[in-house]
């Protein structure tokens, strides 16, 4: 027969049983179950007070600690998280202190476990990261050199309308430039937009975007209408890889915080939208701390460009050597009376032909390389296709002048002589 075990719960009720029998002294139970005088009557003192209930393990924890976290400092902290519902702890401290310096504030740890008993932070499940080759970008360390845009999806507003959230960013200091409820993607809203950022703003050195429309297109170069006009005002483009968009990390972060501070639910109608995009943005820009930033608000760090946008764009020229061309409004070329197609992007442009072996030309748009072209064929291959390893679509097209030389930042035109 096996030795029959019991918890230590059984053994303190069995200790009472028959110590209540009164066939048992407490000297001569104490002596058996090996256990101290004091424990015994507190066994004894607790089945007497609550049943055997009482006997069960309980907390060691102290009934009040000197280090426990004031109530008035809880009570501001959960207020501010009310209010801001998606703000961490870090951000949290960091306003908390900014408006009340001299009072002591508990740790980040500290106010992590704080929210988490309030009920104020939802368990989140976590996706397994996948790795992916990255595109080398350049760096963002200075204001105004890297903008970063995109379009945030689409939903539908409270009157069935579909609403296309445009939002453009400064890289470096995450300072939000434009965010606007379009009605459309079309090329046409999306540059007005981009004209009063300019106007606002100045001009950036480069754009960063994806590879959809309007920023780009499936055409030579991948050049769109949108990408043709910032290139004629001097700007560089910068787009991410196919399919990468953890490349633009930071902006796609800024979309998550977006829709879930603005868009759940979405308001009723287009303006009723752009006044809760005006908002979180005006928050998001001069209350909300950035971690990045060292927890200071984007606009502490961000200052205007120092390169307007122009009256009128001036006009595009190209070194002598090469061979200029004129597309026409069909995205047509006329080589030695041949018709050859270009871009439709590129209507009313002037292109560069540059001759890199006999009967073959490097297009040029610009600074930007985006065909290759062989006369004996009549047919201009995109670029990505006829250089190796390297994909026009992730390329990032320094701001030069056509025969190589760095343009001057404060000229959105490009010099040489036109043949």
């Amino acid at each position: 027969m096996p030795w029959r075990e019991t918890s230590p719960m059984e053994q303190r009720l069995q200790f009472v049983t028959e110590l209540q029998s009164g066939l048992f002294t407490m000297t001569e139970l104490i002596a058996h179950y090996g256990v101290s005088r004091k424990t015994g009557y507190k066994w004894l003192a607790r089945y007497e007070a609550d049943g055997v209930d009482g006997l069960r393990d309980q907390s060691r924890r102290p009934g009040n600690s000197p280090h426990a976290t004031a109530p008035e400092v809880v009570t501001a902290l959960v207020a501010l998280r009310k209010r801001h519902p998606r703000w961490g702890a870090k951000k949290l401290l960091a306003v908390a202190a900014k408006r009340e310096p001299h009072r002591a504030w508990p740790s980040r740890s500290t106010v992590c476990g704080l929210l988490t008993r309030e009920g104020l932070i939802a368990p989140r499940v976590r996706q397994p990261r996948v790795r992916h080759p990255s595109t080398e970008l350049l760096p963002m360390d200075q204001p105004n050199e890297t903008w970063t845009t995109d379009f945030k999806g689409e939903f539908r507003t409270g009157d069935g309308r579909y609403c296309y959230p445009l939002t453009l960013r400064d890289g470096c200091t995450r300072y939000v430039l434009r965010c606007d409820a379009l009605l459309d993607r079309t090329y046409e809203s999306t540059r007005r937009r981009f004209e009063r950022a300019f106007a606002t703003y100045g001009l950036p050195v480069r754009i960063r975007s994806d590879n959809g429309g309007p920023f780009a297109s499936i055409g030579l170069g991948r050049l769109s209408r949108l990408s043709v006009w910032w290139l004629r005002l001097g700007i560089a483009l910068e787009r991410i890889a196919l399919g990468h968009p953890e490349q633009n990390g930071s902006h796609e972060q800024f979309h998550r915080v977006l829709k879930a501070e603005t868009a759940q639910p979405p308001a009723g109608h287009a303006r009723a939208q752009q006044r809760r995009f005006d908002r979180f943005c005006a928050e998001y820009n001069h209350e909300r701390p950035h971690e990045a930033l060292d927890d200071h608000p984007p606009a502490s760090r961000y200052t205007p460009s120092r390169r307007p946008l122009p009256t009128h764009l001036a006009p595009l020229e190209y070194p002598g050597h090469m061979e200029v061309r004129r597309v026409w409004s069909t995205g047509y070329i006329s080589w030695h009376d041949r018709p050859v197609f270009v871009s439709e992007a590129l209507a009313a442009e002037p292109v560069g032909f540059e001759e890199v072996d006999d009967g073959i030309w490097t297009v040029y748009f610009a600074s930007v390389a985006v065909g290759r072209f062989d006369e004996r064929r009549g047919r201009i291959q995109p670029i990505a296709a006829v250089t190796e390893g390297r994909s026009a679509a992730s390329s990032v097209v320094p701001p030069a002048s056509c025969d190589g030389r760095q343009a001057p930042s404060n000229s959105p035109s490009h010099t040489g002589k036109r043949k």
